[in-house]
């Protein structure tokens, strides 16, 4: 059967892992904001790591589910309520045919990520339902929507429940304002001087941040190399424009650019940055690529183990 949404909240978005393998023709990535959470979510439910869910973004989400199922939340805590009792994230619960469930405003982070037991049934467009606004492809629809009201998410039925939790120790600590950071490959066109202001500046995160990149204030960082050819753009790239001010490239990143960058957010620092909030202040540390893939590896590790 389905959700039915009674209210859509400001941004809730269908998202699996993203849509690979098309940056050559323009196409970005999408998939979720906190990879950490959203893995965590399937893995609880025992679905398949790119089963699809609902991104929430601040809230303000109703649903009302039209036939049993079991259900994960993971990432941030929207206020989330039951039937209007308080529940937790990073845990399971059940719903039964009635039931309303319903996100509020943050209490901590800014994202959080429901899923269903089975993953949400949606037709991919180019192998992903993952939901891109700019360039109106995946979602629901197939044409880049929002979650509207009065849409149904169909899911599986006749799946049990069972009560699980995530470890208190994988939990993500949202609350971690240093972000790490890979040297990137024009490292070397910004003087000692310039990489000391980097990595010693606090920076606040922009009201002008969205799912295609997080600006940041703080102390203007200026490169010899004022402009290089356009290039091809991953996941965590911060680049240094005319401004000074870094802009740091997410899920919804344009695929090429020509500004220099500095380094690159790990994807586990890139889950913490997520969660933070227009006016959350941030500071970057730079890490070795080998220290990057541990980290990533034992994540990994941790979940298979779980699992």
């Amino acid at each position: 059967m389905a959700f039915k949404v009674i209210k859509p909240g400001l941004l809730a978005l269908l998202q699996d892992l993203g849509r690979h393998g098309h940056q050559s023709i323009g196409l970005t990535t999408g998939g979720p904001m906190d990879e950490v959470a959203f893995r965590w979510a399937n893995a609880l439910l025992d679905n398949t790591p790119n089963a699809a869910q609902i991104e929430i973004t601040f809230g303000m989400l109703s649903l009302e589910a039209q036939a049993d199922t079991s259900i994960a939340i993971t990432g941030a805590d929207l206020g989330a309520t039951l039937n209007g009792k308080s529940i937790m994230p990073w845990q399971t619960y059940p719903m039964r045919k009635g039931d309303l469930l319903a996100f509020h405003q943050p209490i901590w982070g800014l994202r959080a990520y429901l899923a269903v037991k089975g993953g949400f049934l949606c037709e991919p467009i180019l192998g992903s339902v993952a939901t891109v606004l700019r360039e109106k492809i995946g979602g629901l629809t197939g044409k880049g929507d929002k979650l509207q009201k009065g849409d149904v998410l169909t899911y599986p039925t006749g799946l049990s429940h069972q009560q699980r939790s995530v470890p208190r120790r994988a939990i993500p600590n949202y609350g971690l304002k240093e972000i790490a950071v890979i040297l990137g490959y024009q490292y070397q066109s910004f003087s000692p001087l310039e990489r000391a202001h980097f990595f010693s500046s606090d920076y606040g995160i922009s009201s002008n941040s969205d799912r295609m990149g997080y600006r940041l204030e703080g102390n203007a960082i200026n490169s010899a190399t004022k402009g290089i050819i356009s290039e091809g753009i991953a996941y965590g790239a911060i680049q240094i424009p005319k401004d000074g001010q870094p802009i740091v490239l997410l899920r919804d990143r344009q695929t090429i650019g020509g500004y220099p960058k500095i380094g690159c957010v790990t994807r586990i620092s890139g889950s913490i940055l997520a969660q933070q909030k227009p006016g959350d202040v941030i500071q970057f540390t730079p890490i070795t690529v080998d220290q990057a893939e541990r980290e990533r590896c034992l994540h990994m590790a941790r979940l298979a183990q779980w699992r």
